[in-house]
């Protein structure tokens, strides 16, 4: 016997399988898009309410009245400045730190590379357990880093258990943990810039200071515009570091967005009042990613245009 040839599908079959592939391709982005667009309009909705968990009879439509208390709270302004004030430290320092170290390992060679992995350890960390670890470093009573404090005639530092010194406690553990961040983006964007410039700049003898300044920096804008944004929104969002050595104290000290919402919601199960931070900080952080978004397409097009 023969073997017979096989069937080929027929040509409907074919035309309705390429019509539907797009939209078998597209179910993944819309199961994402269903899974971030529910719970944030269930917030919107409940921002918009008096709802204590404890009090659940009491549940009541208040519109934008809930906003406005809000902003007529002193407690609510203290947590923007203190959001503010922590992610423009955290971000400035971990830029500074992050292109001076991606400047010094640009150079492409076995030792350089091994050193931007070594780096690179501190970002592999869950900034939970880092904070933790730093918080048995800190201990006044037998921590290595109050140890050597003492060594140059600091004791008893309080570290994060003091107002005064408990930001800038949190913001050394934020820098430790995602510096290395910071420095692979410069270092990916320094490595990737064109090298005619720099040598032509050699050959004319160009002054180092005016070439980083005249060459350098402009063409690394856009990654510095990149990375800065990334870990803007996340520093601005920012909340395992703050709430594992704190708990957004002492007092009022480090009273983040994150941590007051997640307070208000667990501890005083004021679901209302949560949603409305959770909503505010979602519009803080939409602004701004626009405003560097804006920023990073006008220095494309000029880089076009150039």
């Amino acid at each position: 016997m023969t073997a017979s040839a096989p069937t080929l599908p027929r040509p409907r079959s074919r035309r309705l399988a390429r019509r539907a592939l797009p939209y078998l391709l597209s179910l993944p982005a819309l199961l994402v898009c269903i899974g971030i667009l529910v719970p944030f309009f269930t917030a919107v909705w409940y921002s918009l309410e008096r709802y204590n968990l404890a009090m659940p009879m009491m549940r009541s439509f208040v519109g934008p009245a809930q906003y406005l208390d809000l902003l007529t709270d002193p407690d609510f302004w203290q947590t923007v400045k203190v959001s503010f004030i922590y992610a423009a430290a955290t971000v400035g320092i971990e830029l500074l730190l992050g292109l001076g170290i991606a400047l010094l390992l640009r150079e492409q060679s076995r030792l350089n590379n091994v050193v931007s992995v070594v780096l690179l350890l501190p970002l592999m960390t869950a900034p939970a357990i880092a904070s933790l670890m730093w918080k048995l470093m800190t201990n006044p009573n037998f921590g290595v880093l109050s140890w050597l404090v003492s060594l140059l005639g600091v004791h008893d530092f309080r570290w994060a258990s003091d107002p005064r010194t408990a930001m800038f406690t949190v913001v050394l553990v934020d820098v430790w943990v995602y510096t290395p961040f910071m420095m692979i983006l410069l270092l990916a964007g320094l490595r990737s810039l064109p090298r005619q410039p720099f040598e032509a700049a050699a050959l004319d003898g160009v002054p180092a200071h005016f070439v980083f300044f005249r060459i350098t920096l402009p063409m690394l804008s856009p990654y510095i515009i990149t990375a800065t944004l990334f870990r803007l929104l996340d520093s601005i969002q920012q909340f395992d570091i703050v709430y594992a050595m704190t708990q957004g104290g002492p007092g009022d000290a480090l009273m983040l967005f994150q941590v007051r919402a997640y307070l208000d919601f667990f501890q005083y199960t004021n679901v209302g009042t949560s949603a409305a931070l959770m909503v505010i900080l979602w519009a803080i952080t939409y602004l701004l990613s626009n405003l560097f978004i804006k920023q990073w397409l006008k220095l494309r097009e000029r880089t076009h245009h150039a």
